[in-house]
């Protein structure tokens, strides 16, 4: 199978999974509920949860198991996507082509909005109505595992080291903690999720953790090349935004920017080796991430 089939038919399967989910939020004020979905339902390329998926099935297993986690995972995604744009951080007007969320719903809806995302996310994994599928000892390992990643040593940390450096002249060390927390944190635990659930012994996480540690930051590096010089048409956003951040581009360039992708892309698809056939999804999904336009 093509990845772009691969890809489009995943989509389809979470966007279904999260509409399901989204019509237990039955007595969810309106205005909440349309922040919510406006978001969700933006077109989003839903990487995170389809590595958490074709993680899982490259194990052998089927994708359906973990589908809610994939869910929970896009909807902690999201809700950090809503609170990058408001005007207190990267203050963007548009994502994914069309307004940002505090632009359509006004600041206050749109940080509620995000709170509920994230607050719903981790009611879903404790739901045994979408979980029942799933392995209670390994499922409360992995919601460990997303915690960890969304919260204060992961993404927020990291979103915070962003904030506090913006402007400022940084160093390589500040970049790629940013980098490793603020993108790489939540993309290895999609990644290490998906392991998890298909019970991967230690020597085999090993390897799935370093893949998803280099798909991430090449994935951050990536946005830092594409915000220089991609097409905003294609990329969704405004671009050129980033000049005062600490980015790949600015402490090394566009070219050894893009060998370091290449690098890392490279040892994404060596570490899962071990996989044999049944690394082609995984791997192709590297290839995609390093020469992604959007």
């Amino acid at each position: 199978m093509e990845l772009s089939t691969y890809l489009h038919e995943k989509r389809i399967i979470i966007e279904n999974a999260l509409k399901d989910i989204f019509v237990s939020f039955v007595s969810t004020p309106g205005v909440l509920r349309d922040a919510m979905e406006y978001m969700v339902f933006s077109n989003g390329k839903r990487i995170r949860p389809i590595l958490a998926i074709a993680t899982y099935e490259a194990k052998g297993k089927s994708g359906d198991e973990v589908l809610p986690i994939a869910c929970a995972i896009e909807m902690i995604h999201t809700y950090s996507l809503i609170h990058d744009d408001l005007p207190s951080l990267d203050n963007d007007d548009i994502r994914r082509g069309r307004p940002t969320c505090h632009k359509v719903f006004g600041d206050a809806v749109a940080i509620l909005a995000g709170d509920a995302l994230l607050t719903e996310a981790f009611r879903i994994l404790a739901d045994s109505r979408f979980t029942y599928k799933t392995n209670p000892r390994l499922l409360k390992q992995s919601i460990f595992e997303i915690a960890y990643a969304a919260g204060a040593d992961g993404m927020v940390g990291g979103q915070v080291m962003d904030v506090l450096y913006d402007g400022k002249e940084g160093s390589k060390n500040i970049l790629h903690y940013i980098h490793m927390h603020k993108t790489t944190a939540l993309i290895r635990a999609s990644v290490r999720v998906g392991a998890i659930m298909a019970g991967a012994k230690t020597r085999e996480l090993k390897h799935f953790t370093r893949y998803g540690e280099c798909i991430g930051l090449a994935f951050q590096i990536m946005d830092d090349i594409l915000d220089a010089e991609g097409d905003e048409d294609l990329v969704g956003k405004k671009l050129k935004k980033d000049t005062g951040k600490q980015t790949y581009i600015k402490h090394y360039g566009i070219a050894t920017s893009k060998i370091k992708l290449e690098q890392l892309i490279g040892e994404a698809v060596k570490s899962i080796d071990f996989l044999g056939e049944n690394s082609k999804v995984l791997k192709a999904i590297a290839q995609f991430i390093g020469n992604r336009s959007m």
